[in-house]
């Protein structure tokens, strides 16, 4: 059956993650809404030879248009193979697909991966959707990716109130029955900005890295996905507050946990937050200090150079993905 993420220049994760896996590395998953992230993105993985996947939640896709999106995918591997001269493995993924009916849409028009996110359901519930979309997806050779457990945080549609960490007496039985790719574990990441609540002075709660080593024991070599994985850069939430942001106690995921967790079956990483924040610091900061700046080149593209440079410091220096290609 023709598969139309091939027509776009696009693979799947399987032989990323099997890369990923051998190698004790993470595949960076990084999100994007515009024209500036995605050429953030291709370029700082395609200076670090890094693989990548640059994923779309559904509040992104209504934001870019879907149609537009297709061919901003397109124009990203174009760009990367001609103008880059990189032949770096570049990946479509939804992220945080919450309808059989959505997920079916991206398959159909490009995607080479999606998330089906049932975890606000009943476990028997996520395994019905999660299984449904399998089945749709294999036909044409796109990923799925599910999840188990909750994360917290706000995020685009992606909104909880709390954690519930994985249960690692439930994944063998979800992976079987529903025939996933790749398990989104919740091990004490969490969406957005603000991801735990400590004082001035307090270190982060460390993640739940019993519950990860217990996962790889009951799925040995299966690809496990950590969402929420933002280290909330200090240094830019500092430029942002410098400039009239107001982001108090914005903390994330520390580097070093995330260092560890890519030398485990973790092999992809989803990295949202620490784009935005780099993105908004970069266009306070010019709009502060040049206040009569009306160019939108003048400040989206120091922005998509920071990013970038972001880029390819978290491949090489926590993921562990560069010159991996």
């Amino acid at each position: 059956m023709k598969r139309p993420y091939e027509e776009l220049g696009l693979v799947n994760t399987k032989e990323m993650f099997k890369k990923a896996m051998e190698g004790k590395y993470a595949i960076p998953a990084y999100n994007f809404n515009n024209m500036e992230q995605l050429q953030a993105i291709i370029g700082g993985c395609a200076e670090s030879n890094s693989p990548v996947i640059v994923q779309v939640s559904s509040g992104a896709r209504k934001y870019a248009n879907q149609t537009m999106l297709y061919w901003m995918a397109k124009g990203a591997v174009e760009m990367c193979r001609k103008d880059l001269k990189s032949n770096i493995p570049i990946c479509l993924h939804l992220d945080h697909g919450d309808t059989f009916e959505l997920c079916k849409s991206c398959v159909d028009s490009g995607f080479s991966s999606v998330m089906i996110d049932g975890s606000h359901l009943s476990y028997e519930e996520n395994i019905a959707v999660t299984k449904k979309v399998v089945e749709y997806a294999h036909q044409f050779d796109v990923s799925v990716e599910g999840e188990l457990g909750v994360l917290a945080g706000i995020e685009d549609a992606v909104s909880a109130e709390k954690h519930t960490y994985t249960d690692p007496n439930q994944v063998e039985d979800f992976v079987k029955r529903t025939g996933v790719d790749s398990l989104a574990i919740s091990i004490g990441t969490s969406h957005g900005a603000y991801k735990f609540k400590v004082k001035p002075g307090e270190s982060v709660p460390p993640l739940r890295f019993d519950i990860l080593d217990e996962v790889e024991k009951r799925l040995p070599g299966f690809p496990i996905v950590l969402h929420g994985s933002s280290s909330v850069l200090q240094e830019y939430v500092q430029m942002i507050n410098q400039y009239g942001g107001k982001m108090d106690n914005a903390v994330g995921v520390p580097e070093e946990q995330l260092r560890k967790a890519a030398k485990s079956a973790v092999c992809k990483i989803n990295i949202d937050s620490d784009g935005r924040l780099v993105v908004t610091a970069i266009i306070r900061k010019v709009f502060a200090e040049q206040p009569g700046e009306f160019d939108p080149r003048k400040y989206l593209g120091p922005a998509r150079e920071e990013l970038k440079k972001v880029i390819i410091e978290k491949n090489t220096n926590v993921l562990g993905s560069a010159g991996k290609a």
